[in-house]
């Protein structure tokens, strides 16, 4: 079992998602509107952020690898299902449950850019740019945590602890 310390409570986790969809709410009201959530760990965020936003969305998934079973990125993204829907024309925004390189979504960006998007832009839960390796603009920021591998709230260890309500710092593995 982990041993891990409390770094967000799952009370300041609602009240940050609360914020990022009351902005993103009044920033895309009356045009179409398409959350892509970033599998597996933005799932959970992207739940509760879709059911706090205001205005119809439509909703789907991508899924990417650049981590593995590693707790560093590798720096090679790797596409392992797109989008389903077609999203030409469509504002896109991206769910992700934390940046850190911002490697992969630096690359997501181009690749929706390619796909004839009125629009690309990002909404992340956690945000830890002590690890950045690339500028990335991010234009719904949750919470910034410090440096430290982190797991709960979709984020995960060899799969594991994405269940957990609240984001932890892992202390022992």
């Amino acid at each position: 079992m982990v041993k891990y310390k409390v770094l967000i409570s799952e009370e300041r986790l609602k009240e940050n998602v609360k914020e990022l969809a009351e902005q993103i709410s009044r920033d895309y009201e009356g045009k179409e509107l398409v959350l892509v959530g970033v599998l597996k760990g933005g799932f959970i965020f992207l739940a509760d952020l879709a059911r706090e936003i205001s205005i119809p969305v439509k909703i789907d998934f991508i899924s990417v690898s650049s981590y593995g079973n590693a707790t560093e990125s590798s720096g090679v993204v790797k596409i392992i299902k797109d989008v389903d829907a077609d999203v030409t024309g469509k504002h896109v925004l991206i769910v992700e449950d934390m940046i850190d390189t911002g490697v992969t979504l630096n690359y997501l960006k181009d690749f929706f850019s390619t796909k004839g998007c009125k629009s690309v832009k990002i909404c992340t839960a956690l945000n830890k740019p002590a690890r950045r390796k690339t500028d990335v603009v991010i234009e719904y920021k949750g919470m910034e945590i410090p440096d430290e591998f982190v797991v709960g709230y979709g984020l995960d260890y060899a799969g594991k602890y994405r269940n957990l309500k609240e984001v932890v710092v892992v202390e022992e593995i």
